[in-house]
């Protein structure tokens, strides 16, 4: 990297730097996680790009100038730990992959196994590491239609790129074989095997001993058994309900994404009303819903709030006495009495947040009990059965006062404002002078990942997305590279996506804007058909 690097905003905390090399990529990606400078959250590294993620404008600011001040790092590889894995070449592509490479099967597995794999980054998925061949590179096209579930263990090339998938997920590679052990194990001290910079060697076995088994994470929350511990029974769990804290931000370079409450303030404003600590990390989980139906029964009195849209709360005894029981505010569920929330029709809103005294007490994985859709890690989506245990370590703490949520959006469109970048530059300016011109709606397939944007208004001017690429883009691929929350992806359909708390990694997709933190709660709160409009502002950081 030469001592003015190319360097594109991504928000208004993050800057993406583009490089000429992997070598560059890994030397970069390894000074800011070794030596990471104050306020740098995450550094996920691409294929020719650093994405860096900071804590506020000042942080990327600082983390910048270290950057541009650094130098020409050096080209060779981060020298790592040398893992060895015994693997078996029967994969169901061994045959295509050696016809791509114009070898015969014996051959490939010579070329595959005869050499050290450097990992260079992580993304796609937990624990999933693109490997990069030490002495002879390959290009391998992708399959034309990628498999809905590749096996755990499944040793694989794509591009010039080797992997082994960490857990079953979708995915286009070729499969070669497959190899024992577990790269990806959540409950281990560090729970990915391979590190940024390790090495790997595959060494060919006939037969597997099979050492462990990969863990995709998601701790299991079963009914509880033996005598009765304190917390919540879940007899309905609603549209769909999670478990949600901040979240786990700092893993992005083991392909973890942070996820964490999509309301953020809701989560706060509960945790405050029932006298949860505000944590400086993951702080006290509690459980969002969407819409609701969510229906619990207390195991021993609880200190309960729900922030967020307006919701009916009803609280029935065992005896049947049912009351009414206010939002936006504390209030004790006794012992035994059954909690209903109902979502209220004509309401504005699409999520709530249910804090309990003490917060949700699942196991924590990499130090947050959030539910990751994507990726699987944390909590499973409630389900009924399900028992959530509360905390008792904040009794001395008192408790909070009423807390009104914010207005709901009314008719007119929801406003979210986004900072240009960092690949606005693959559009045409009508392209983004359209882009804030036009009504958008929230897609039906619209989730936790991300929001699906769909045109609002229909007839011959909307028939078509408006987000035309430039002339030098058109028909272009952009290589893989780090993705940001709240980053407005458009694939080729030009329908954009809204990436949202459980977004991956990373993506080939350009990437027009990134919408503003404090935005993010109101997009977590539109509804499928909810009309949404765009407006560009100025980075508050690196421009």
């Amino acid at each position: 990297m030469g001592p003015h690097p190319r360097i594109r905003p991504v928000g208004e905390s993050g800057f993406l730097v583009e490089l000429d090399s992997l070598p560059e990529v890994m030397a970069t990606q390894s000074m800011l996680l070794h030596n990471r400078p104050t306020g740098v959250i995450d550094v996920v590294a691409a294929a020719r790009t650093v994405l860096v993620q900071c804590e506020s404008p000042a942080s990327a600011k600082a983390a910048r100038s270290l950057l541009s001040g650094a130098g020409p790092l050096r080209q060779e590889p981060v020298a790592g730990t040398l893992h060895t894995l015994e693997t078996t070449y029967d994969g169901a592509d061994l045959a295509e992959a050696a016809r791509l490479a114009g070898m015969g099967t014996d051959a490939l597995i010579r070329w595959h196994s005869g050499q050290d794999w450097i990992a260079a980054f992580g993304g796609f998925a937990p624990g999933f590491m693109y490997l990069t061949p030490a002495v002879k590179a390959i290009e391998f096209a992708r399959r034309d239609t990628p498999r809905t579930a590749v096996p755990a263990g499944s040793v694989a090339v794509g591009g010039r790129f080797s992997a082994v998938y960490p857990g079953p997920t979708p995915g286009g590679w070729q499969l070669l074989g497959r190899c024992a052990g577990a790269l990806w194990d959540s409950a281990r001290a560090e729970p990915s095997l391979l590190q940024p910079g390790d090495r790997v060697r595959f060494k060919p076995v006939r037969e597997l001993v099979q050492l462990g088994s990969a863990t995709g994470g998601s701790p299991e929350m079963e009914a509880h058994s033996g005598p009765e511990p304190l917390g919540l029974e879940v007899i309905s769990a609603g549209v769909f309900a999670t478990v949600q804290d901040l979240g786990r931000p700092g893993f992005a370079h083991l392909g973890v994404t942070a996820s964490g409450a999509l309301d953020r303030p809701a989560l706060r404003r509960a945790n405050r009303m029932v006298g949860n600590p505000l944590s400086p990390g993951a702080g006290a989980a509690a459980l969002e819903l969407v819409l609701s139906g969510l229906r619990v029964r207390a195991r021993g009195s609880q200190l309960l709030a729900v922030a967020g849209p307006a919701v009916q709360l009803t609280a029935t005894d065992p005896s049947g006495l049912e009351r009414d029981v206010p939002t936006d505010a504390p209030f004790v569920l006794g012992d035994g009495e059954v909690l209903a929330v109902l979502p209220l029709n004509g309401i504005a809103g699409f999520r709530s947040i249910l804090a309990v005294r003490g917060g949700i007490d699942v196991p924590a994985v990499l130090g947050s009990r959030s539910g990751d859709v994507l990726s699987g890690l944390g909590s499973a989506p409630l389900q009924a059965g399900t028992f959530l245990p509360v905390g008792r370590g904040h009794q001395a703490v008192p408790v909070g006062f009423p807390e009104a949520s914010p207005p709901a959006a009314g008719a007119d469109p929801t406003v979210l404002r986004f900072v240009p970048g960092p690949r606005s530059d693959w559009f045409t300016p009508g392209a983004l002078a359209a882009f804030e011109r036009v009504s958008w709606q929230a897609g039906a397939q619209s989730n936790r990942i991300g929001l699906r944007l769909e045109l609002a208004r229909t007839g011959p001017e909307h028939a078509k997305p408006p987000l035309l690429r430039t002339a030098e883009a058109a028909g272009a691929e952009l290589p893989s590279e780090g993705m940001a929350g709240g980053a407005i992806q458009v694939p080729p359909s030009g329908l954009p996506v809204l990436f949202l708390a459980d977004h991956p990694v990373t993506g080939g997709y350009p990437v027009l804007g990134v919408v503003l933190r404090a935005d993010l709660a109101k997009a977590a709160q539109l509804a499928p058909g909810a009309a949404v409009r765009f407006r560009a502002v100025s980075p508050g950081g690196p421009s």
